[in-house]
């Protein structure tokens, strides 16, 4: 048998194993050993060992793109980029790691994969104490220091430092979504949202914990609950008591001491300390909204806000105030309506010193002074400083009035009026709030020719 391998194959390397039934094959691939580059390009400075080489390389002086996707409008000059292309759509991952389950579709991302368990960093931040296992990670982390952004938008002229979220941000002009749900009519630009959206319809909770049994949907998140079992925490700060049982949590923690935010939008102004946190906030320049109802037609960027979601359906309240009755279905909430207990007012405001229990609060107060109108309507000229009222002049162009009174006839297209509303069932007569009309002390409502129940303004307040 040996000796037929030996007859097919008679052309062998005096360096390494390497044997070929073709001379010239043999040729070529001495050259892997000698470093001859005998074809070179009449433009540039490159030059190649193959002939084939340099005519694929020609091609990006000439523009020339012979290879196209019959799927979308991708080319490309080279017929393995097209194969590589190809994979994004079929999902093909054919190379696996053969230390963890992970799969991919270019060979280059199986070995910086690898790179991750054999702990190599070969390339580092001369700046900070980052380091890379790719010279491409580090050539876009030092863009966070210098601020270049080398790719830019035709479009609106945004510009972006790395290639990937100019594609992304391309998505918003052209409102290409190529990932698809098959259970509902979602669709988003990111194969990472389309897995996560579609664990919202089967529940699934594919990772479980051989400790105590507990299920979830990201391996990550089994990762860090499995931490919780052993109760060790080696990593600790050394500012404050906080500890962790993982280095990467610790380096994120330090960063509430430090101030770094080394995570930048391409888009807006924004950094922050993690990236979970920049991943989340991209959802807002893309508009993507992942995570969705089973029950009604709600979607969200974040998960955390999906369960607070679920909890209106399923009245769910979990968590109790110690001082009184109250429950409520975010933590959030709860820290909030302490404050009512406390008197505490944290945020304040550098204008006029005026202090709230709640931020949110405190940004819509700093509208007052700047008198910016973030919310626009897209049919009027019409722009206000809350959501809240956007959205409920924009049902003053569609008609709607969800809101019923349960005695009559009568509805409304804010609940506030329906407030008002009702009290002509019990008294006829009724005092406003001052905080939305402080000009009016007290106002009588009757039916008017037109049927519909009218103010009338009864006592004013005399302005000196």
């Amino acid at each position: 048998m040996m000796e037929t391998l030996m007859k097919q194959k008679p052309y062998s390397c005096n360096v390494c194993d390497y044997s070929s039934s073709d001379k010239s094959n043999l040729a070529k691939h001495m050259r892997t050993h000698t470093g001859e580059k005998p074809y070179s390009c009449n433009v540039c400075d490159y030059s190649s060992s193959h002939r084939s080489n340099l005519f694929i390389h020609m091609r990006k002086h000439t523009g020339e793109k012979p290879y196209s996707c019959n799927v979308c409008d991708y080319s490309s000059s080279d017929k393995s980029n097209l194969v590589r292309h190809m994979r994004s759509h079929n999902g093909e991952k054919p190379l696996s790691c053969n230390v963890c389950d992970n799969t991919f579709s270019c060979k280059s991302n199986l070995v910086k994969h690898m790179q991750t368990h054999r702990g190599e960093k070969s390339y580092s931040c001369n700046m900070c104490d980052y380091a890379f296992p790719d010279k491409s990670r580090l050539v876009r982390h030092m863009r966070n220091h210098s601020g270049e952004k080398p790719h830019s938008c035709n479009v609106c002229n945004y510009s972006f430092s790395c290639k990937s979220n100019l594609v992304r941000h391309m998505q918003v002009h052209t409102g290409e979504k190529p990932y698809f749900c098959n259970v509902c009519d979602y669709s988003c630009s990111r194969k990472s949202n389309l897995v996560k959206h579609v664990q919202t319809h089967s529940g699934g909770k594919t990772y479980s914990c051989n400790v105590c049994g507990h299920s979830c949907s990201c391996k990550s998140d089994l990762v860090k609950h499995k931490q919780t079992h052993g109760g060790e925490k080696p990593y600790s700060c050394d500012i404050c008591d906080y500890s962790s049982s993982r280095k990467s949590t610790l380096t994120i923690h330090m960063r509430t001491h430090t101030g770094e935010k080394p995570y930048s939008c391409d888009v807006c102004d924004y950094s922050c300390s993690r990236r979970a946190d920049l991943v989340i906030h991209m959802r807002k320049h893309s508009g993507e909204k992942p995570y969705s109802c089973n029950v009604c037609d709600y979607s969200c960027s974040r998960r955390s806000d999906l369960v607070r979601h679920i909890r209106t359906h399923s009245g769910e309240k979990p968590y109790l105030c110690n001082v009184c009755d109250y429950t409520c279905s975010s933590n959030s909430r709860l820290v909030k309506h302490k404050r009512t207990h406390t008197g505490e007012k944290p945020h304040s405001c550098n204008v006029c010193g005026y202090s709230f229990s709640c931020k949110y609060d405190l940004v819509r107060h700093i509208r007052t002074h700047t008198g910016e109108k973030p919310y626009s309507c897209q049919i009027c000229e019409y722009s206000c400083a809350l959501k809240s009222r956007l959205v409920q002049h924009m049902r003053t162009h569609h008609n709607e009035k969800p809101y019923s009174c349960k005695i009559c006839e009568y509805s409304s297209s804010d609940e506030w009026s329906l407030s008002i509303h009702m009290e002509t069932h019990k008294t006829g007569k009724f005092v406003l709030s001052t905080k939305h009309h402080p000009e009016v002390v007290s106002v009588s409502l009757y039916k008017g020719l037109s049927g519909q129940h009218e103010m009338r303004l009864l006592h004013p307040i005399n302005k000196c």
